[in-house]
């Protein structure tokens, strides 16, 4: 996982499977955010998979999936959106991090984010 807003609780990474949520919760993380589309890559979990693991442990799951090179604003909007009535830390994750990087930056340079 890279720590990468620390000041402002948000972490990313690659792709996650459903036994990574508990070592996330033990981490106190509070809400992960998918920006990978289902079946994007052959044995990868479903997002279906993920948000169970979220729920068992007592994690907001929100799925804002497109493909590499395909984000817009809509996938920039919705996130913000969503990232604003969320508790963090936050954990956002893709195929290899670059998605959600992308979006993250996105987000904060359109000034949509509320870091307190």
């Amino acid at each position: 996982m890279n720590d990468i807003a620390p000041e402002f609780r948000i972490t990313l990474s690659g792709q996650i499977s459903p036994a990574d949520v508990e070592e996330l919760a033990c981490m106190g993380v509070k809400t992960v955010v998918n920006n990978r589309p289902d079946g994007e890559e052959a044995g990868q979990p479903t997002s279906a998979e993920i948000e169970q693991a979220c729920q068992a442990h007592g994690i907001v799951y929100q799925q804002i999936a497109f493909a590499g090179g395909m984000m817009d604003m809509n996938h920039v909007q919705a996130f913000a959106d969503f990232f604003n009535k969320t508790e963090r830390p936050l954990h956002i994750f893709c195929r290899t991090g670059n998605r959600s990087n992308n979006l993250l930056n996105a987000a904060r340079e359109q000034d949509l984010l509320d870091e307190e």
